[in-house]
């Protein structure tokens, strides 16, 4: 039974219309593991059992009667309680918001409801989508991480993370601006997709109350799957990305090919380690025999930054926009000048501009995910948060610099598991690909798990 619920999506998916499985025996088995473990990690904070259990009978009924099924059908998986979900709370961690019932489904979420998968419950988050490294807030408490409960499990999509990691959800569907679904992803050991900027739909991912006005710095906040397998990125950004709005059956949507289809026709550029941003050694040294792997298969490695990517100045460009991106959440919050906005978003085009020629003559660049993995958890109020590692103690910022180098020009970038620290936490590798090819990092980090062996199952 156990074993059963470590399986991917993908793969549990096959066995329900193979007929292996049905949906109600998956979905019960999950709802009692969620029972067992749950209430020690804390990464689940509203179920709705008995729809859940409705949906999946409907499941098993539409597979009986030979009806077209899509690729998730009959799975059960939990969604970030940032996005609306019809008739469950969404709340963004604000005990303002207890109260609130979304009357429709965000957009996200109704395209995964067509394609089969059953929604059983939400996932914790950080307090407003605020941290980047931790997941907890004053109304759901604390999410810890499976690997160990003194550790963080990430933030701001922990309790995705957290529960995918878990077996207690197949499938997770999380938010990325600084980080929030790679950091997670990597300190859980799973997979996590910040997809290319704006290829997902934002609609219905937002707080209570009236929606935000449009601005252009959406390219900042990207909605994306975290998951157990690479297959599974995939499968979930195939049936959630598109433009907003676009419906019917005769519609649809697709991504480039992955650029290569074997690990040794790969062109890999790579970066495990930044004076900006120094690796643990531990990190590095996990990093480092991954690379010695990559090598081995006969792909092409060339270590450094691409031509024109200063990475302290892109770091820096990228709080900026960080910042400029909450000063449109909130206008007359800002004090900045338009000189200054000027300065970094043209900095940002020529990062932009910079990857562009990069991809050129590279398939993928794999750098960190974090410096660090899992930590402590840390309550004391931002500013004072601190990281101690074995080079001494970190400012918590520095979890975002790693991140920040797929963000600011918006491309897609998986967070792969390739193992786990002597002392036996997981260790997350970044791989960023080129803007609107989200599907090459996907297959380069496929292709990694069959030499690195991928997601492991936590010691619960």
């Amino acid at each position: 039974m156990a074993d059963l619920l470590f399986q991917s999506a993908t793969h549990v998916a096959g066995m329900i219309k193979r007929g292996e499985i049905t949906s109600r025996e998956l979905t019960e088995r999950l709802l009692s593991r969620i029972d067992e473990h749950n209430p020690r990690i804390n990464a689940l904070v509203e179920l709705r059992r008995e729809r859940a259990l409705r949906d999946a009978d409907a499941a098993d009924r539409a597979l009986m009667d030979g009806t077209d099924v899509g690729p998730l059908h009959g799975v059960p998986i939990t969604i970030k309680d940032a996005f609306n979900v019809a008739d469950m709370h969404t709340t963004w961690g604000n005990a303002q918001f207890s109260e609130y019932v979304a009357e429709t489904d965000a957009a996200v979420v109704a395209r995964l409801t067509k394609s089969g998968a059953i929604i059983v419950g939400k996932d914790n988050l950080a307090f407003m989508l605020a941290d980047f490294g931790q997941t907890s807030n004053d109304l759901y408490g604390t999410t810890v991480n499976p690997w160990d409960s003194q550790m963080s499990p990430g933030g701001s999509s922990g309790g995705a993370a957290a529960a995918v990691a878990a077996g207690i959800s197949f499938l997770g569907y999380g938010s990325d601006l600084a980080g929030s679904i790679r950091i997670p992803a990597s300190m859980c050991g799973v997979y996590g997709l910040k997809p290319s900027a704006g290829i997902v739909p934002l609609a219905g991912f937002q707080p209570p109350g009236p929606p935000p006005k449009p601005n252009s710095l959406t390219f900042m906040s990207a909605l994306g799957p975290i998951a157990r397998s690479a297959a599974d990125l995939r499968t979930a950004l195939a049936v959630t990305a598109g433009p907003d709005g676009a419906t019917g059956d005769a519609w649809s949507w697709s991504l480039p090919t992955p650029r290569r289809s074997r690990l040794s026709d790969f062109r890999v550029g790579v970066v495990y380690d930044d004076p900006t941003c120094p690796t643990t050694a531990e990190v590095g040294d996990r990093l480092s025999d991954v690379v010695d792997t990559i090598a081995r298969s006969g792909a092409h490695v060339a270590e450094g930054w691409p031509t024109g990517v200063d990475p302290a100045a892109v770091y820096e460009s990228f709080g900026f926009h960080v910042q400029a991106f909450f000063a449109f959440q909130e206008p007359g919050s800002s004090t900045t000048k338009l000189s200054e906005f000027i300065e970094h978003d043209h900095r940002r085009a020529s990062v932009e501009a910079a990857w562009e020629r990069y991809f050129a003559d590279f398939d993928v660049f794999l750098c960190p995910t974090s410096f660090t993995t899992a930590f402590a958890h840390d309550f004391r109020p931002f500013p004072e948060r601190t990281i101690a590692t074995d080079k001494g103690e970190r400012p918590y910022t520095d979890l975002s610099f790693w991140t920040a180098h797929a963000s600011l020009p918006g491309l897609p970038a998986v967070s792969a598991p390739v193992g786990l620290t002597p002392g036996g936490l997981p260790v997350g590798c970044q791989i960023i690909g080129p803007r609107l090819h989200d599907d090459t990092p996907i297959t380069f980090a496929e292709l990694l798990a069959d030499h690195l062996g991928g997601y492991q199952p936590p010691p619960l």
